[in-house]
């Protein structure tokens, strides 16, 4: 007889039931709930928020709380920084941010531009390394991007260009589940104009995105490709309106990005 089997949604990971640890995953939910919207949230927020019984999320705030990722007013709970443990052991470990940050401080150099590498998460991407623009000598990160920073995948360079590289029926499934969420006048919200623009993006396998997730914010993304020919991440330049153009990104950039992926992608294989 077949083992059941539990299949991730997202990533499409399978795990026998029995392997499975409901409780642990739950409890992950919870913690996962408190995002770049809101903080600062109440047990109800939480319990609407990951379709958790409001006993049981109380129980696990309480957890939380206790072994200190967690902090509380008595009615609203926020995460402290104990949860910087997670992304600080993946920044340390990972092979990726640390192979690619000599490549990003060598555009910095080249430009004053700020470039990142970006991955897929769900419906947000992640930057997992970066270069800043240097300013009165000193490091800034612009715009409030930063590394762990989540940002919706539809409405900027890396997230649609990493999106473009779904079939058609990944890419229904995702748009079902996350849908397309106006953040500007120039987001792209509507279904059959967003699958146009991925398909334009995976013919020119670049992607230049203008104020669609904040306004005055221009970016430039190409992809870092396996030895199989997978986009694991994201390369891009991101700037702003008042300080380079489109035509300059594409000119100037591009070249640039592109040859940098090629170097990154030989050095991971």
């Amino acid at each position: 007889m077949d083992k059941q089997k539990k299949i991730n949604p997202i990533s499409s990971e399978e795990i026998l039931n029995e392997h499975y640890i409901s409780s642990l995953a739950k409890g992950m939910q919870v913690l996962e709930a408190f995002g770049t919207e809101r903080q600062r949230l109440s047990v109800g927020q939480v319990a609407a928020k990951t379709k958790i019984s409001r006993t049981a999320v109380r129980r696990y705030l309480y957890t939380f709380k206790y072994l200190g990722y967690l902090s509380s007013d008595g009615t609203h709970y926020w995460i402290t920084h104990k949860v910087l443990r997670f992304s600080s052991a993946y920044l340390n470990s990972s092979f990726l941010p640390k192979l690619a940050q000599p490549y990003l401080n060598a555009l910095n150099q080249m430009t004053d531009l700020s470039f990142s590498i970006v991955v897929l998460d769900g419906h947000e991407v992640v930057p997992v390394a970066h270069s800043v623009m240097r300013q009165n000598e000193q490091c800034i990160m612009p715009y409030g991007i930063h590394l762990g920073n989540r940002l919706p995948a539809h409405a900027t360079s890396t997230g649609k260009l990493l999106l473009s590289y779904l079939s058609s029926d990944e890419l229904q499934q995702w748009i079902e589940q996350f849908g397309l969420k106006r953040l500007t006048p120039y987001s792209i919200i509507d279904e059959d104009v967003f699958k146009q623009r991925m398909i334009e993006i995976s013919q020119q396998d670049y992607c230049l995105s203008k104020e669609e997730h904040e306004l005055g914010v221009i970016a430039i993304a190409v992809p870092l490709l396996s030895s199989t020919g997978h986009a694991i991440a994201a390369l891009n330049c991101i700037s702003t309106t008042n300080q380079i153009d489109a035509h300059d990104l594409y000119e100037h950039i591009l070249p640039k990005l592109r040859q940098t992926a090629q170097e990154i992608r030989y050095a991971l294989n």
